[in-house]
């Protein structure tokens, strides 16, 4: 904008300069021609008195020297009578030019070598006519104009530079808020929530500032609300839990008691964590620091011990590969635990008693790669599982547990795919970008070199 308004100040302003300056120099050159010829009239009727007297030679010749001007003044006497013809000075014009002007008694110019003539017809006491020839060069019929149109040429180069800045100083009052709109909107949309435009400039501008903050304001007030809910409905769930830890605490020893007590111990420990989350208005997965994050082969380890004891009991033959070595990755323990229960949870939840399943964790160079498959029926539109994923929920499904899924690998730059697996069934594959590495390229499960896979348990 601000250089399209320079642009067109300067196409307007270089119009208006060329259409008053060059009329206006074409005045200025007729004005000093008008004005050498006005001189030369001058000087050829300051002869006319002395003319009318005599006709003398000699008296003639120091009138035309008093003139000053003996190099540039002729005069051409005729014949009368028995007295001879009188040329005094150097004659320019020719005898035709001078015969005319004599017989029409008027004065008249003519174009000769280095300049004009000015012819000036004189009546004599004899009554016969007299020319005075007036030689005007070409620098007299210049003088001055090529200052002046100097200073035109300057006067049009300040206007013109002046359009462009005062244009440039318009632009740079219309441009700067529309820039700090658009600043303010990509702090907002990554997530500043302070974000906030000032309300200055063109009236438009300012009216679309007025709205941006009054539109932030409103997001800060519902992201505060949808908080309080989140904090809320968790803090319901602490009374259900309470009940739940009791009768867990009354069922003695064994290890299904214990399992089930660690389990509700860890129910606890989530909903305080969703609880502290939501009130202190942070996201529940963020990328990792350097140094931080977890072993994705020993919290793997830990959720299949817990969860094999389930798959026991339902008569499921399970699988665990590429946890036999330490694998780092920039996640959360935490994170990277809920994300895994919630696919095995899904395995469980929507596949038959005995259904097989398998984890494996694959190490490339730039990615660690959690596969969660199964040999259920599978999922008949991935795209639509995704859409879930990203909370629009369906009938029997919210979608968060693909979410959490999503949302952790998205942390590190990675993401989720959703296909068909060696055993039949479903196969979630979550792509884990470790830090400090290019995106690795995905698009096909040869992409990453398998392990050999241990038999189902």
């Amino acid at each position: 904008m601000r250089w399209a308004l320079v642009k067109v100040c300067l196409a307007v302003t270089t119009m208006v300069v060329v259409a008053f300056a060059v009329p206006l120099g074409l005045v200025i050159k007729e004005m000093a021609r008008d004005r050498a010829f006005s001189n030369a009239e001058r000087e050829a009727a300051a002869l006319a008195p002395a003319l009318s007297i005599t006709t003398d030679r000699g008296k003639l010749e120091r009138v035309v020297a008093a003139a000053g001007s003996d190099s540039g003044m002729a005069v051409h006497i005729p014949a009368v009578d028995d007295t001879a013809a009188v040329d005094i000075g150097r004659q320019r014009a020719a005898d035709r030019d001078i015969g005319t002007v004599r017989r029409l008694g008027r004065a008249s110019t003519t174009e000769v070598p280095g300049g004009s003539t000015l012819l000036q017809p004189v009546a004599l006491s004899s009554g016969a006519i007299a020319v005075v020839e007036v030689f005007v060069p070409d620098s007299d019929v210049s003088r001055g104009v090529g200052a002046a149109w100097g200073v035109l040429a300057a006067v049009g180069v300040a206007l013109v530079l002046g359009s462009v800045a005062v244009a440039d100083r318009l632009g740079v009052r219309m441009v700067q808020p529309a820039q700090r709109l658009v600043e303010g909107a990509h702090e907002l949309g990554e997530g500043k929530l302070g974000a906030r435009v000032p309300e200055e400039g063109p009236n438009e501008l300012r009216l679309a500032a007025v709205a941006f903050n009054s539109m932030a304001d409103q997001v800060v007030q519902l992201l505060a609300n949808e908080r309080e809910l989140a904090a809320d409905l968790s803090h319901r769930l602490r009374t259900p839990l309470t009940v739940l830890r009791l009768n867990a605490a009354s069922l003695g020893d064994g290890p299904a008691a214990d399992q089930t007590r660690a389990a509700v111990a860890q129910l606890e420990r989530e909903v305080d964590t969703i609880i502290r989350t939501a009130r202190d208005a942070k996201p529940q997965t963020a990328a990792a620091g350097p140094g931080a994050g977890c072993d994705a082969a020993e919290v793997v380890r830990e959720r299949m011990a817990f969860w094999s004891a389930l798959a026991e009991d339902e008569g499921r033959k399970w699988r665990l590969a590429g946890v036999e070595r330490p694998v780092r990755i920039p996640v959360a323990r935490a994170d990277l635990a809920a994300a895994l229960d919630a696919l095995l949870g899904n395995v469980f939840r929507h596949t038959a008693e005995g259904t097989a399943f398998a984890v494996d964790v694959h190490n490339a160079e730039d990615a660690v790669i959690v596969l969660v498959s199964d040999a259920g029926p599978g999922i008949p539109d991935p795209e639509a599982a995704m859409a879930r994923g990203r909370g629009s929920g369906s009938a029997g499904s919210t979608g968060l547990g693909l979410d959490i899924v999503r949302r952790l690998a998205e942390s590190t730059g990675g993401d989720v795919r959703i296909g068909s697996s060696v055993l039949g069934g479903t196969e979630v594959r979550i792509w884990i970008q470790l830090a400090g590495r290019e995106p690795v390229r995905r698009g096909h499960r040869g992409a990453v070199r398998r392990r050999r896979r241990p038999a189902l348990r």
